[in-house]
């Protein structure tokens, strides 16, 4: 039996029927999706495993190895939502990247891991904002002071020329480098 559709001719479709019909072309991965991805990635790449994500900007790291010697790698550090919180997150990875130890003085320790987690943010292509860069300045001054109060005689040149690298990318940037005050006893 036929029907009235049988009896018309079928019609050239037109470019907008085609475009129509074509599949999108597929979205870049949203800022949230490569976050994420850094993270499994990383964890992944380092045998680390999160012990708990924290809700605030701080993080550790540490490693326990058991009398088998087997070595279970932990961080504590916020998830990765933002260059701040991505930053903290690769610094503590950077801990077990370069292994712990590995660097004396402490600060010295710290400047590496710092150093880590701005390369891999490049590496990455994420952004190293002027909230980063005051991050890094923050920590690395306070692991000076830490190490001053322990009696250190000489800070590694590498820490205080970091620390006055990110002062002028500051100051560069509009925002001034506001010293910390030191605390008077």
């Amino acid at each position: 039996m036929l029907t009235l559709w049988d009896l018309l001719e079928p019609a050239e479709p037109t470019a907008a029927a085609l475009a129509s019909l074509r599949r999108p072309a597929p979205r870049p991965p949203t800022a949230a999706a490569r976050y994420h991805g850094m993270e499994r990635e990383m964890l992944a790449l380092h045998a680390v495993r999160v012990r708990k994500w924290r809700s605030s900007s701080s993080g550790v790291a540490w490693q326990v190895v058991y009398r088998d010697g087997a070595v279970s790698r932990l961080i504590e550090a916020p998830r990765p939502r933002g260059p701040v919180s991505a930053a903290i997150f690769l610094h503590e990875i950077g801990h077990h990247a370069i292994g712990f130890s590995t660097y004396k003085p402490r600060c010295l320790e710290e400047y590496h891991a710092w150093r880590f987690a701005l390369a891999e943010m490049e590496r990455w292509g994420l952004p190293i904002t002027a909230r980063v860069r005051a991050r890094v300045r923050d920590s690395l001054r306070y692991a000076v002071e830490k190490a001053e109060r322990r009696g250190i005689r000489r800070v590694p040149e590498e820490v205080t020329a970091c620390i006055a690298a990110q002062d002028l990318l500051l100051s560069e940037s509009g925002l001034s480098p506001a010293p910390r005050q030191r605390a008077r006893r």
